[in-house]
């Protein structure tokens, strides 16, 4: 298996792909905000009106969630186990970079998810919503393998086949509704469960929020999601064939751009209200979301 070297066209649309990648997952910290985002829960979209933030109340329950999504995490606490040093000794360059972030996100991401809310339906961003959870079923169903859970990899393969069958390719979340539920699992989480340590919390331009664990995890994903490297091949595998022939770089590079462009998108407009209302109610909006991260992946870790 190799990285496949494409053309400077592709290599720029890489770059592209790249920017939208990390305004997506958390450009001011946003995946990290307590309550996250379930594909399902119309609720998000609840604005937070408190002086801090408060755990977030679903408005129909009876879809339910996992368990790393549901719990509140207090995002002013800090570890028990560790000291400020320990988890942030870069801070001074961390918030320069969280700073640079939350710009791009006022000025470039916000207002195109405005424009999109403005068109698209609610239900229909839950849709959207959903159909990108169900294509990453890959990767939580392997590193649920990697760490013995057997029973969150049935339950992984059972959402898969209810909601891209009965769920209309994934648009509508059928397993949820079923009690199909586990708690996802990413590589960063099994480094984790095998011992490895976090490592140093760093934020960089245009990237979600890390610890250097979590960044060779979210790099591993990618490598796992087999969209990848057999439809949008990013990844060469020797006489493996792909939906999109490897050669074809512009045609991969636009795909996958335009697939990364929808996803952020949506996900923005769907939380356009609660982010707002988050950001208005804390005045330290770097610490709580380093908190929030570093709890959530914790107990996740837990988990």
């Amino acid at each position: 298996m190799r990285i496949v070297h494409g053309v400077r066209g592709w290599l720029v649309a890489r770059w592209e792909l790249s920017l939208v990648v990390a305004i997506s997952l958390g450009i001011t910290g946003w995946s990290t905000i307590p309550a996250a985002l379930q594909p399902s829960d119309q609720a998000n979209r609840s604005a937070v009106s408190e002086t801090r933030p408060a755990p977030i109340k679903k408005a129909d329950s009876s879809a339910g969630a996992a368990s790393d999504h549901d719990e509140f995490f207090d995002p002013f606490a800090t570890s028990e186990k560790a000291t400020d040093d320990e988890y942030d000794p870069w801070e001074p360059f961390n918030v320069a970079m969280f700073e640079l972030n939350r710009k791009m996100d006022r000025f470039v991401l916000k207002p195109v998810a405005q424009g999109y809310n403005f068109v698209m339906p609610g239900a229909a961003q839950v849709g959207v919503s959903n159909f990108f959870h169900n294509l990453r079923f890959v990767p939580r169903f392997a590193n649920n393998v990697f760490q013995g859970k057997l029973n969150g990899a049935g339950v992984e393969m059972g959402r898969f086949l209810v909601n891209s069958t009965f769920g209309v390719a994934g648009f509508l979340d059928v397993a949820t509704r079923m009690n199909l539920q586990t708690p996802e699992e990413d590589t960063g989480q099994t480094l984790g469960f095998y011992g490895v340590s976090p490592g140093p919390y760093l934020v960089l331009p245009l990237m979600p929020p890390l610890t250097l664990r979590d960044g060779f995890g979210y790099a591993a994903d990618i490598l796992l999601d087999p969209i990848n490297w057999l439809v949008l091949p990013l990844i060469e595998v020797k006489g493996v064939p792909s939906a999109i022939a490897h050669q074809n770089r512009t045609t991969t590079s636009i795909a996958q751009l335009g697939r990364r462009v929808a996803e952020v998108t949506n996900d923005r407009a769907l939380n356009l209200e609660t982010f707002q209302g988050v950001e208005e109610a804390t005045l330290d909006l770097y610490a709580a979301v380093r908190n929030a991260y570093l709890q959530k992946r914790a107990r996740a870790i837990q988990e």
